[in-house]
């Protein structure tokens, strides 16, 4: 499986200090994109996650976008995002495009902007930018409250998730938060991975594959659901892969017989 690239129509804005690339979709947003660093240094926006990067929900031209700053990285690495590496906010955006091209929900992404020092080397800050998931829900509510809507969308993840590693590709942060679920205006169950500069890329047996689930979260039961339906899709036998994912899920320290 090669390596995403950004879509062929994808508007490209500038070459140094900054690099701009906009949808071409939301070609109109390039302004917003290019206001980012002042817009996020006034505080404009509603802040919904805070930590070593930052997510921020702001409106802008009669939509709901998300925007997430990548954090200033350290001193040698902001030579080598500035000369050798895609930046996050680039490789968030490649691959959120490559998964909608295989069928994967993520929310719709708008384009992503690196800000580089004066001369152009030095990496400074990126942001990437999606319009707002439909998707009002993540994995991790399963472990808060009572959900029936549970083993629709667990059985949902073990195709999406079959799908994604038929492809060469594995989620590296598949963790609780990074999976979305809701429906859409016509009432249809929508899966949606977010969190997505971290993609490995290559061939995934049964038992990479079942490794990938190891972050989540689950009951034997829940495990089961997922087992049924990744095996399904991939061809392994179910009671392997339910084996498989409650032994590597327990090295992670997470219960495998209880809530979590």
């Amino acid at each position: 499986m090669k390596r995403p690239t950004l879509p062929r129509s994808a508007h490209h804005y500038g070459l140094h200090p900054d690099t701009l690339v906009v949808h071409p979709d939301y070609a109109h947003l390039a302004p917003f994109l290019r206001s980012l660093p002042q817009r996020m240094a006034r505080g404009e926006g509603e802040v919904i996650h805070r930590g070593r990067n930052e997510l921020r929900i702001m409106h802008y031209d009669g939509l709901d976008l998300v925007v997430k700053a990548f954090h200033r990285p350290h001193v040698i690495n902001r030579f080598v995002y500035g000369t050798l590496r895609a930046s996050k906010a680039k490789r968030s955006y490649a691959n959120a495009c490559l998964l909608l091209d295989l069928g994967i929900g993520t929310p719709q992404p708008v384009g992503y902007y690196n800000v580089r020092s004066t001369l152009g080397l030095a990496f400074d800050k990126s942001y990437f930018v999606t319009l707002r998931s439909v998707c009002t829900h993540r994995y991790e509510e399963f472990f808060e409250h009572d959900m029936p809507e549970m083993p629709d969308v667990l059985r949902a993840i073990g195709h999406i998730t079959a799908r994604l590693h038929e492809a060469g590709l594995a989620h590296k942060d598949y963790g609780r938060a990074n999976i979305l679920f809701g429906y859409d205006k016509d009432g249809q169950l929508r899966i949606e991975l977010v969190d997505l500069n971290r993609m490995a890329h290559g061939p995934l047996d049964i038992h990479a594959g079942c490794k990938n689930f190891e972050r989540l979260p689950a009951t034997p039961e829940m495990h089961r659901l997922m087992a049924e339906t990744y095996a399904a899709d991939r061809g392994f036998d179910a009671d392997e892969c339910f084996r498989l994912m409650q032994q590597y899920r327990s090295t992670q320290g997470g219960k495998v017989d209880g809530k979590y």
